[in-house]
């Protein structure tokens, strides 16, 4: 019995050896790199998550269902900062951080140097291209950090293209980074063209010329009624309600919308931004991106990011529970459709990658909410700016400490703070004491509070993620659950609550398993996953981390 029980332990020693030695003369046959040869970036400007699954029964096969059952889902993905607006959302996806370190910290802001408030893609210091308005005085000074599409460019030695397309100029500007080949965004107006940058180009390729004189944007200059039967939006709320805001000319905001009679008195072709029409628009420019740059063409891989910012339009104006937003999405799934076929034909299927994201979400009417018995309201500004000087005057006498108020935030006046030698530190904790007593606020933070704490969850850790030590103010406020600085009518954004930083995150394609998962992603984790993906640098202001389901 022993020497069998010997032999059984000599034969298991010997099998591990060799188990070991085999594995150690293997050679390694996980790829260290996936090539697509074309990367689509999508942000859907304002999406909830819930939009996926809400409206889920209306998609077709071949757009946000085709990416969802063939690709990977992450259900639980939020943004880790605020404020949650289309600048930061923007930034932080292709650059894998925060406001904290990319400083974009909102689609404007105060800057302490100039005293001015200014935008995150204006650049004074280039001419428009494609237009004599200044709509293309842009670029991407403003951002601090590399992009995902920046450390594709420096890869393949700036021989993989880089397009970034969206109605809003931020939404192709930022995206596109520093090294970008081309931004194009939407003019509207009398024109309905797309135009650049002399940042980009001197003037527009051929291609965009030809789409320009095309009038392609005419064509949806027609009546926006509902793609589906409207009794059969069950998903949304009545057409006719008192949350919703009309189109000018228009004695109630539901359908149809006659697009032609209202044209003139809603800024013409710029009417289009605000309905479903205006994603439609910017998937066809899409295709002819893809068609005019030759984009995944040879092995090395390109970058097409697209924005579609017409689901924001709509949101702000009739809501998140509205028949409009119901429509917009159901046609937005059909041009996502319409876009994988043709990537299939002009790129081949399982040779590109796609990811969806958004850029924030949106909390859903407030005086809605309030009539369905839910806590919301709306901050009276008058009321609390009067309450507030009448403070500062009684506290600190004439001086004026504040120089401005906005995105939330106060920002004081340093060098008066110093020439009444008085410390600032305390003057921050009074003004926050101060402010915590209003009707509406939730919480007051300091920037002394966000320079010497290291918050690592909840709130705080939303508020300091979004907090820039050279651009950020001095106090900073956030509002209670579902109260806003809005018009009583529509969708708004921006808060460190779930309605606004649960968004959607879909990846699908070359390189990517099918499968979903619930545990936490965060938004600074898009670059880096793709970056792993691709085998190249992360950008370098990197704080997020790669999805570890994607990978494995």
């Amino acid at each position: 019995m022993k020497n069998y029980f010997l032999r059984l332990l000599i034969f298991g020693l010997l099998s591990g050896l060799s188990s070991q030695f085999s594995n150690a003369q293997t050679p390694q046959t996980d790829p260290i790199k996936t090539t697509p040869k074309l990367v689509v970036g999508i942000v859907v400007d304002q999406m909830r998550y819930d939009y996926l699954t809400r409206f889920w029964d209306h998609y077709g096969e071949g757009g946000f269902k085709r990416m969802v059952n063939e690709g990977f889902n992450c259900k639980n993905n939020h943004f880790n900062y605020a404020p949650t607006t289309t600048g930061p959302g923007h930034t932080s996806i292709y650059t894998g951080t925060t406001p904290s370190v990319h400083g974009i910290i909102g689609n404007n802001w105060y800057d302490k140097e100039s005293g001015q408030i200014v935008y995150c893609a204006s650049d004074d210091n280039y001419t428009s291209v494609g237009t004599t308005s200044e709509a293309g005085k842009m670029s991407p000074h403003w951002m601090t950090v590399s992009t995902i599409t920046d450390e594709l460019r420096l890869f393949t030695q700036k021989r993989g293209k880089v397009i970034a397309l969206a109605l809003k100029d931020r939404g192709a500007v930022l995206p596109g980074g520093h090294l970008a080949n081309a931004a194009y965004w939407y003019n509207g107006g009398a024109e309905g063209h797309w135009i650049s940058s002399s940042y980009y180009m001197t003037e527009l390729p051929k291609w965009v010329r030809d789409f320009n004189a095309s009038d392609a944007a005419m064509k949806y200059k027609k009546p926006w009624n509902t793609l589906k039967n409207i009794n059969t939006y069950n998903e949304s709320g009545p057409d006719d309600n008192p949350y919703e805001g009309a189109f000018s000319g228009e004695a109630a905001p539901v359908f149809p919308h006659d697009l032609p009679k209202l044209w003139d008195s809603n800024g013409q072709f710029e009417l289009l931004r605000g309905t479903a029409y205006g994603n439609s628009l910017t998937t066809d420019f899409a295709l002819a991106a893809l068609e005019g740059e030759d984009l995944g063409k040879d092995a090395i891989p390109d970058f097409l990011a697209i924005s579609y910012s017409s689901t924001d339009y709509v949101g702000h104006q009739f809501g998140v529970n509205s028949k409009e937003i119901q429509d917009t999405y159901l046609r937005l799934d059909a041009d996502l459709e319409r876009l994988l076929k043709q990537l299939d034909q002009k790129v081949g299927k399982g040779e590109y990658l796609v990811f969806l994201s958004s850029d924030h979400g949106a909390v859903d009417v407030p005086a809605y909410l309030k009539d369905q018995k839910l806590p919301a309201g709306y901050m009276d500004s008058q009321t609390m700016s009067t309450k507030f000087r009448e403070f500062m005057s009684f506290t600190f006498g004439a001086a004026n400490l504040v120089r401005n108020y906005s995105n939330a935030q106060f920002f004081l006046d340093h060098d008066v703070i110093r020439s009444l030698d008085l410390d600032l530190e305390e003057v921050q904790n009074k003004i926050a004491r101060e402010l915590l007593g209003y009707e509406g606020i939730s919480r007051v933070f300091t920037g002394h509070q966000m320079e010497t704490n290291e918050y690592s969850w909840g709130i705080p850790y939303i508020i300091q993620n979004g907090y820039n030590q050279k651009r950020s103010g001095d106090v900073l406020l956030v509002l209670d659950p579902g109260v806003v600085y809005y018009p009583k009518t529509g969708s708004t954004h921006g808060s460190p609550y779930v309605y606004d930083t649960h968004v959607p995150l879909l990846f699908y394609g070359k390189g990517i398993p099918k499968g979903s998962t619930v545990e936490r992603t965060e938004i600074p984790d898009i670059a880096p996953t793709i970056s792993a993906i691709l085998g190249i640098a992360f950008p370098n202001g990197t704080t997020g981390k790669p999805i570890e389901q994607i990978l494995d």
